[in-house]
């Protein structure tokens, strides 16, 4: 099995992403699956045709997509994209797409064909904080999760794929105020490797009970 693993680069002001950050740092074998990482730009018209170009140069089972949402005190796994962008922000290319849908022939929302319930109780059962999410928000990260499921939707429909929402690494949060969320790098790598551990034992989204 290959499993195509992307992290975004920094954005909003940030000087690191902790996505990529931990996305670099996982092993190259999980499982006995290949792990293929990659970093895509905050770009909303780009980062979809980033990972276009990595499916058909190395034809994985499975892409799971890693973006960083500062604020959250958790590993969060994503159980759901929808067709809409709000950008609160520009991206890195200035790019700010308001009130409009991500894909004029797509679903209202598509769901993660990974096994999202099953992910997260490996992550807690290794003693990491970590929930299942029903919004990806509505910036670059929504974006390429549903961008990704609609591709596999249309063109791809032998590869499984999914989001993961990181918090700010620990050093992110040095100049930000007192209680600010955040984890270490090296926690957030271990939290996708047990993650990752689960996508390659289950073959199917069947999700077992938490």
């Amino acid at each position: 099995m290959k499993i195509l693993v992307t992290g975004f680069d920094p954005f909003g002001g940030e000087e690191v992403n902790p996505a990529y950050e931990a996305v670099q740092l996982l092993p190259d074998k999980i499982s006995s699956s290949d792990i293929i990482k990659i970093e895509i730009p905050t770009v909303f018209s780009k980062s979809a045709l980033v990972v276009e170009e990595a499916i058909k140069k190395y034809n994985p089972d499975v892409v799971l997509n890693i973006g960083q949402a500062g604020g959250r005190s958790s590993i969060t796994v994503e159980k759901v994209a929808i067709n809409f962008v709000e950008a609160r922000i520009p991206d890195n290319e200035g790019e700010q797409p308001i009130d409009e849908k991500l894909q004029q022939d797509g679903e209202t929302a598509y769901f993660a064909t990974i096994p999202v319930k099953s992910m997260v109780k490996n992550i807690r059962d290794h003693g990491i904080p970590a929930n299942i999410s029903y919004t990806a928000g509505t910036y670059v990260c929504n974006s390429i999760m549903y961008n990704v499921l609609y591709m596999i939707h249309k063109r791809y429909t032998n590869i499984r794929a999914g989001f993961i929402h990181v918090p700010f690494s620990t050093k992110q949060v040095v100049d930000k105020p007192e209680g600010t969320a955040s984890m270490s790098v090296e926690t957030i790598v271990k939290a996708l490797e047990y993650a990752i551990e689960v996508i390659v034992e289950n073959k199917e989204t069947m999700d077992t009970t938490m």
